[in-house]
C-alpha cells in the first residue's frame, strides 16, 4: 500500500479542440511514460478534470520523493518529449511561478 498521497492541479488551454485532443493522448499514454511513473515510486496516479481544471492524485512508496522524480525525467528523453508536447495543451495556474506546472495542492480537510 502507498505511504504517502498527493494532489496536484494544473489548467489546460480553454480550447474543446485541444481538451479533447489532450483527454486522448491519456487514453494512450506512451509506455516509456508509465514506466518511468511507476520507476520512480508512483504506485497509483489518477487525473480528473473538470472544465479545464486537472487534479492530479498521486499515492507513492516511502522511496518516492518530487525532487528524485525531477531528476529522473531531466535524464529521461522520452520523458522530456512528452512533457514539451502535453505543454501545448496545458496552461499555469495563474499564481504558478514561471515554468511552474503541476502545483502541489494544500490538503485542509480529511473525513476520518
Amino acid at each position: 500500500m502507498a505511504a504517502q498521497k498527493y494532489c496536484l492541479a494544473l489548467d489546460l488551454k480553454e480550447d474543446q479542440q485541444l481538451m479533447a485532443e489532450y483527454k486522448a493522448y491519456h487514453q494512450e499514454v506512451w509506455p516509456e511514460i508509465i514506466k518511468s511513473i511507476k520507476d520512480s515510486g508512483i504506485e497509483v496516479l489518477d487525473i480528473y478534470c473538470v472544465g479545464n481544471r486537472m487534479v492530479m492524485i498521486i499515492e507513492a512508496n516511502e522511496d518516492f520523493s518530487f525532487e528524485k522524480k525531477s531528476a529522473m525525467d531531466a535524464n529521461n528523453a522520452k520523458v522530456q518529449q512528452w512533457e514539451e508536447l502535453m505543454w501545448k495543451f496545458q496552461q499555469a495556474l495563474p499564481w504558478a511561478e514561471s515554468g511552474e506546472k503541476w502545483m502541489l495542492m494544500e490538503k485542509i480537510f480529511e473525513l476520518k
